[in-house]
């Protein structure tokens, strides 16, 4: 545990100022303002949350004035619980909840504390689309920082290819606009390199013309021959088409026959952003894969908003382990293990999840932006639960066996997947020159490194 440098005193008489809110442990609410995804249990000295970016320096320069461990919190779905570390001064995006939607320039303006969800609704009344991932409770920083894989990936890119300005914070508590022309190097920085740069209070995103999509899930038997003909399929569709795979024992979903539950299937959530009237033809491969795995267990596959397709939150209450994974495919051998893997018990739930890429992620130069692994064709992660960290913790050894068995000798990892903070796994996140050219960004923005709540890019020396 951080051992505090400052005291709540402190923290009040300097941050709860100009709309900005102090709170600390033993008061109202302070239990709900720590929480997050996680179940890792972390108690913060304070969390101040701002409204404006004014009040995000404030706190960033306090905590670059007493040498105190700073913490970010967006979206709050760090799986490694940050954005709320012991001791530490937790910084909450949360008050920064504004959206501004621009349909004339097709762009918006999305608060740093602002979901995927609301941003989505936001647009989405609009006829109009930025691509995040697959989940409305994400924050709109951490997937754009990190990446952004999701339902739209091969018609629209990255979430990050869709940035078009920031507004941020820096380490010395300036407050900066980033993009092509003014700062440059932070602007590269900021699509791909986590939050290890500054503190974004305002993301500019460039809007899309895409009024429906056909999509939804389709649940089928997970057998090494469906797995591996999904895969491919994914690989093979136009781009219009974005698959996202599980394989998991089936949990007793209401529209799934009972005689299935707890039986391998492949959940396969598909988001075809290409012409309405073609959207058949699009996902005919889909359930031909269903019919001759057995037949459709359950398909939710409708014409939608975009929006309407990204799902709530999980139920809390279970710890998860991870290992993410990039890989060249899932050939027929590697599929028979992974449905063999998902069946063992000792866990309350085991899972595979395959995001299959292409499309305009390959689009973008490697080199562009601090994402490094445009060329990578699967991205993955192998999930285990159970119901406390402990427990969980005990699964981290399979979960990294059969990721080693996916990735294929591959070692790239995804950031925004990793969570870790083990240094090893930095040259696999921000490979070679990507890795040295953000260690120079580093240096120039946060040479003291006060951003380390994080898969942490020291600063080059």
């Amino acid at each position: 545990m951080t051992t505090p440098t400052f005291s709540p005193a402190a923290v009040r008489d300097a941050l709860d100022v100009d709309g900005s809110t102090v709170i600390v442990p033993g008061e109202p609410g302070y239990d709900e303002a720590r929480q997050i995804a996680s179940v890792v249990d972390r108690r913060p000295s304070a969390l101040v949350r701002p409204t404006d970016a004014a009040g995000v320096a404030r706190t960033v320069r306090f905590a670059a004035d007493t040498g105190a461990e700073l913490s970010v919190r967006a979206g709050g779905h760090s799986t490694m619980g940050l954005g709320r570390a012991d001791g530490a001064l937790t910084l909450d995006l949360r008050g920064l909840d504004g959206v501004v939607v621009d349909p004339a320039s097709r762009t918006a303006w999305a608060g740093g504390g602002v979901t995927a969800g609301v941003y989505a609704d936001a647009v989405g009344a609009h006829g109009l689309v930025t691509p995040f991932g697959d989940a409305r409770t994400v924050g709109v920083g951490g997937i754009t920082l990190g990446g952004g894989v999701g339902l739209l990936s091969r018609s629209h890119g990255l979430t990050l290819d869709s940035l078009v300005a920031a507004e941020v914070v820096t380490a010395a508590g300036e407050v900066v606009t980033a993009d092509a022309e003014h700062h440059p190097d932070l602007f590269w920085g900021l699509r791909g390199g986590g939050g290890n740069l500054g503190v974004v209070t305002r993301f500019r995103f460039a809007l899309h013309d895409l009024p429906e999509v056909v999509g939804g899930t389709v649940v089928l038997r997970a057998t090494a021959e469906s797995l591996a003909e999904l895969v491919a399929l994914a690989h093979a569709a136009p781009r219009e088409l974005s698959t996202i795979l599980t394989v998991c024992p089936c949990p007793p979903l209401p529209e799934v026959p009972a005689e299935h539950h707890g039986t391998p299937v492949v959940m396969a959530a598909v988001c075809w952003s290409g012409p309405v009237a073609e959207a058949d033809r699009g996902l005919a491969g889909v359930r031909d894969v269903a019919a001759r795995a057995g037949g459709v267990l359950a398909d939710s596959v409708r014409t939608a908003r975009y929006c309407d397709l990204l799902e709530p939150a999980p139920p809390a209450g279970a710890a998860v382990v991870t290992r993410p994974f990039f890989a060249p495919g899932v050939d027929v051998a590697t599929a028979e293990h992974v449905v063999e893997q998902v069946q063992l018990p000792g866990a309350l739930m085991r899972a595979v999840q395959v995001r299959v890429l292409g499309g305009a992620v390959a689009d973008v130069p490697p080199d562009a932006t601090a994402f490094a692994h445009r060329r990578q064709p699967v991205l993955g992660v192998v999930m285990a639960m159970a119901p406390t960290a402990p427990l969980a913790e005990e699964q981290r050894p399979w979960a990294a066996a059969l990721a080693d068995v996916l990735r294929a000798g591959d070692d790239a990892l995804y950031s925004a997947f990793v969570v870790d903070g083990d240094p090893a796994t930095l040259a696999a996140a921000y490979p070679g020159a990507t890795g040295e050219r953000l260690a120079a960004v580093k240096r120039r923005y946060d040479p003291h490194n006060l951003f380390r709540a994080n898969l942490n890019v020291p600063p080059a020396p």
